[in-house]
């Protein structure tokens, strides 16, 4: 066994903080359990998704079972907490491969933490769906990589398009674009994306700047957003920054005339209520938007049936930008394995690259690449959102879809200073 193989084992045994949840074999199921094995950021800065993503892994895994599980068998899931840090991951993975034996992979959770586990996973030829990661394969090309966030062929420019699209459409035309965005591996990514998006538009990029990921206090960042005076305002953070940088932008009377960007945090529903009418305004973009739901099949049914277990278990109440794409991933394993009747892995990723599967979070297939072939992102704006109302965010009307024009649900209302006064 390699040095680096041995390492990764003493890190694990100081790194793993949560063991094994298992599901006991339901009577009706014969032979050993199928089992699943992952990471998730179950504790630090990552927790707010990751829970919601295990919970809806944990309805899917349930599902399955009820229904006499996977060709006979039970499934169980194997889960282990990076406690949020990427340098966690690859002790992990190489575990759950190598000592745990699990059957099959999913995860880990975001692009900070799915890259330094690539190495692991490819050294074993193995199979994995990822839930939030974006553009890894534009550095690993690894054929048995897959990725549940549908950017499809607009990789990291994604999380920039629609917003620059918008932009240029509106009257007065912006002109200067200001990119501010975390030092680490998702945001890093998404502002390359933007860099890309604003040049197409022939748009003045005139501030550009990243903090570092321990930030805190955003008010001297936000100033000198301020004293760039652009049009424009991108940002790319992640959840616990984003309260920060809209507070701080909002004391400093930060006024362009389009705000927002790749906030993921503003996907989190107690951070949307937290910030109430702080959030109004804001462009955003989103994988699943709650105005999507009623026209999935399936979507509403998932949807409320993981309410109910998101109040038990105290996480976010909605869980639109999480817990569908979890669930689908299982769905998409379940599909793959009973139809090829398999649990090799280079057989799996075969057929889940030519197979279409239906899911609660839409339809669609794989491209080369192990993205979605076609993109699905949507971006919406807060508009006329009311102090501590959780209930507002529940069918998008404070959010409506803004573009792409044929899932359009709302108008911008422009400039960013008028949106705010709603």
């Amino acid at each position: 066994m390699s040095t680096w193989c041995l390492g990764a084992m003493r890190s694990a045994a100081a790194a793993i903080a949560i063991g094994a949840m298992a599901l006991p074999s339901a009577s009706a199921q014969t032979g050993e359990p199928i089992r699943i094995g992952l990471s998730l950021a179950l504790t630090g800065a990552g927790a707010a998704p990751s829970k919601v993503i295990n919970t809806a892994l944990e309805m899917w895994r349930d599902d399955v079972n009820a229904k006499g599980g996977v060709l006979g068998r039970p499934v169980e899931l194997v889960v282990y907490d990076d406690q949020s840090t990427p340098a966690n991951v690859p002790a992990i993975y190489t575990k759950l491969i190598t000592l745990d034996k699990v059957d099959l992979l999913l995860g880990p959770y975001g692009t900070n933490f799915v890259a330094p586990a690539m190495p692991a996973i490819m050294a074993h030829n193995k199979m994995t769906i990822s839930f939030t990661a974006i553009g890894i394969n534009d550095k690993f090309k690894y054929d048995k990589y897959f990725s549940m966030v549908s950017v499809g062929p607009d990789g990291i420019n994604a999380f920039s398009r629609g917003f620059f699209e918008i932009a240029v459409d509106q009257k007065p035309k912006p002109e200067t674009v200001a990119i501010l965005a975390a030092d680490a591996e998702f945001a890093r990514s998404a502002a390359d994306g933007a860099r890309d998006e604003l040049k197409k538009h022939r748009l003045k990029l005139v501030y550009d700047q990243s903090y570092p990921p321990q930030t805190t206090d955003f008010s001297a960042v936000m100033r000198a957003v301020r004293a760039a005076n652009a049009d424009l305002v991108w940002i790319g953070a992640y959840p616990p920054d984003n309260v920060g940088i809209i507070r701080a932008a909002d004391e400093i009377g930060l006024s362009p005339k389009i705000f927002g960007g790749a906030m993921i945090g503003m996907l989190i529903t107690p951070l949307k209520v937290q910030l109430g009418p702080l959030a109004n305004g804001l462009l955003i973009g989103e994988n699943f938007a709650a105005a999507q739901a009623p026209s999935i099949p399936g979507s509403a049914d998932f949807l409320k049936r993981y309410g109910v277990k998101a109040s038990a278990a105290a996480i976010d109440p909605l869980g639109f930008a999480f817990g569908p794409f979890a669930y689908s991933a299982g769905q998409v394993l379940a599909q793959a394995v009973t139809e090829t009747k398999s649990l090799d892995h280079a057989k799996l990723a075969a057929y889940m690259h030519q197979a279409k599967f239906d899911t609660v979070s839409g339809s669609f297939s794989f491209a080369g690449d192990g993205e979605w072939a076609k993109s699905r992102q949507v971006w919406t704006q807060f508009q006329n959102v009311q102090p501590s109302n959780l209930d507002q965010f529940r069918d998008g009307k404070v959010q409506p879809i803004i573009w792409p024009a044929d899932v359009k649900t709302g108008n911008l209302i422009y400039p960013y200073a008028d949106a705010k006064k709603k």
